[in-house]
């Protein structure tokens, strides 16, 4: 079986922002397949600042939450050995225990009393997405947790002008101060539109982070094409173009694309349909993909055009309230 070629120490630590490696030093023959788990669930390629290495686990960038047990698993066909890890991360640029450094006392971090550090965000993972489209009546929460030497202060501003805080909780004591990382915005009207700015600061420095909120009114209307697309297009022979259709729905819709079926040429289909005086086969279609501000968007792909690619192409995008579409034709230039 599997077994561990070097001592290690169980709790490991490491400071907020900077690259770890936890070792996974085993061996065996035949040589054992590793897999890691971090508070029992599997790390694998998702987690993107994660990489499980031949004899190791590098974190780049730790957070907060990276913290917890950590077990490399090595197993081959004669049994399996666990190594387990305790991370520790350490916060060094803001006092975990209580208000304390937020008045200025430094009593619970004498190492740093006098260092100062400008604000950083510490869950930048979380703050990615910085559009974001919600329906009429949802919620949304927007984070901008930070730290920083003196603890910094954050302020919520809306379209550039300070946000009043509803919950009257001005920040007095720890966890109002907590709290206010992360601003909640509950049953969104039309009227929460806009952009939102944290501005984080303290002696040292400040940064902001701003994000567009987008609420978007449901109406129950059958889908519309936004835009000009498709459009005609002009393609060489064997060459390769493409049809782009953008359908705006309150509902995620159905986006189809058809092709006019040239006289003559009806028995080379299995199956035809009929719209108006025409009959069209239906194309395999992509993913449809959403937008930030509401719309739908879909792709039909002609690889290697050939002649009989050439015709008019047919947008269709359908709902429950019902459909619309456009069409558009390809010219396919000899070769």
């Amino acid at each position: 079986p599997p077994r561990v070629s070097e001592r290690v120490a169980h709790r490991q630590s490491i400071r907020l922002g900077r690259t770890m490696k936890l070792p996974c030093p085993v061996e065996g023959d035949p040589p054992p397949l590793i897999m890691w788990t971090k508070d029992g669930r599997n790390i694998h390629s998702g987690w993107t600042r994660f990489r499980v290495l031949q004899h190791a686990l590098r974190i780049k960038e730790v957070e907060a939450e990276d913290a917890g047990t950590y077990i490399c698993k090595a197993t081959n066909g004669f049994g399996s050995v666990n190594i387990n890890y305790t991370l520790i991360v350490i916060d060094d640029s803001s006092s975990r225990s209580g208000a304390g450094m937020a008045n200025g006392d430094s009593e619970h971090a004498p190492e740093l009393a006098g260092k100062l550090v400008r604000p950083r965000f510490t869950q930048p993972s979380k703050m990615r997405k910085r559009v974001i489209a919600r329906p009429v009546g949802s919620s949304v929460r927007l984070k901008c947790t930070a730290s920083g030497n003196p603890r910094p202060d954050i302020v919520w501003l809306k379209d550039s002008r300070p946000l009043v805080d509803e919950d009257g909780g001005a920040g007095g004591g720890g966890e109002g101060k907590k709290k206010k990382w992360t601003l909640s915005l509950k049953y969104l009207t039309p009227e929460h539109s806009g952009k939102y700015t944290c501005h984080v600061s303290n002696r040292a420095g400040e940064i902001n982070a701003t994000y567009k909120v987008e609420v978007i009114q449901r109406t129950n209307s059958k889908p519309i094409l936004t835009g000009t697309h498709p459009v005609n297009t002009t393609v060489d022979y064997g060459g390769t173009t493409s049809f782009q259709c953008k359908v705006r729905s309150d509902v995620k819709p159905v986006i189809q694309w058809l092709k006019r079926v040239e006289p003559g040429d009806e028995n080379k289909f299995n199956s035809t349909i009929e719209v108006g005086d025409h009959r069209f086969v239906v194309l395999p279609t992509g993913e449809v993909w959403s937008r930030p501000d509401g719309s739908y968007l879909n792709k039909l792909l002609i690889t290697r055009a050939k002649e009989e690619d050439a015709g008019m192409y047919i947008c269709l995008g359908a709902n429950t309230m019902g459909y619309s579409f456009r069409s558009a034709y390809l010219t396919v230039l000899p070769g």
